[in-house]
């Protein structure tokens, strides 16, 4: 007998429990394999999902690093402008003084009060400095523009030599330290000069003017 017909023979052997358990078999294989796959789908979606949380992870902690060092330069920055602002009405009033000496009582005082006059400017110019190496930095902006957010406009002046709304005169100087002002400088402002390119530019035309009789 030939081996086909001997395969054939044990084909028409198989009982149907045979045939259906190799049917089974077959469809166990089909299921096996699909669901390896949708595994393997759902793995790389949940690897790509912890991917994406890592990196917004290593994302809010390098803006918490960036924030947190911020915060220390600030705080190491800043951490005097209270005293320094206290240190400032200390040095106005040594100034003050000085001030209020005529020229006279300095000119005919003896040894002592020459030295004592030496002293007040000598101890007035060392905290200066000293509020300086501190970060704290004068504000004397005569002939610059006026800006608001580091001076404080106490009068007018009329000047037309000079653009409109130039620090013409300081009264008091100001203190800033780093970005932030300890306090503005007290300035007047010139009035009656050029206008800045700036503001010319937002001065009505002509054709606004005639668009108000229209209206």
């Amino acid at each position: 007998m030939t081996g086909n017909a001997m395969s054939d023979q044990a084909k028409d052997e198989r009982t149907p429990e045979d045939m259906e358990a190799t049917q089974a078999s077959g469809e166990r294989a089909e299921g096996g394999v699909d669901g390896d796959y949708e595994a393997l789908v759902r793995l790389l979606k949940e690897n790509e999902e912890l991917k994406d949380r890592a990196l917004r992870v290593a994302a809010e902690m390098e803006n918490l690093r960036r924030r947190t060092a911020r915060d220390v330069q600030d705080a190491r920055a800043y951490a005097v402008a209270n005293f320094a602002r206290d240190m400032l009405s200390v040095s106005d009033n040594l100034r003050r003084a000085l001030d209020a000496i005529p020229a006279e009582a300095k000119a005919a005082g003896d040894a002592g009060f020459k030295s004592l006059i030496e002293g007040v400017d000598l101890t007035e110019r060392a905290m200066l400095s000293a509020l300086e190496r501190h970060g704290v930095k004068k504000l004397a902006p005569e002939g610059e523009k006026f800006d608001p957010n580091f001076h404080q406009a106490m009068f007018e002046v009329p000047n037309p030599e000079v653009p409109a709304g130039t620090v013409v005169q300081v009264v008091q100087p100001g203190y800033s330290i780093g970005e932030r002002v300890l306090r503005p400088a007290m300035v007047g402002v010139a009035k009656g000069g050029p206008k800045t390119a700036a503001e010319a530019k937002v001065e009505p035309g002509p054709v606004n003017e005639q668009a108000e009789k229209d209206a």
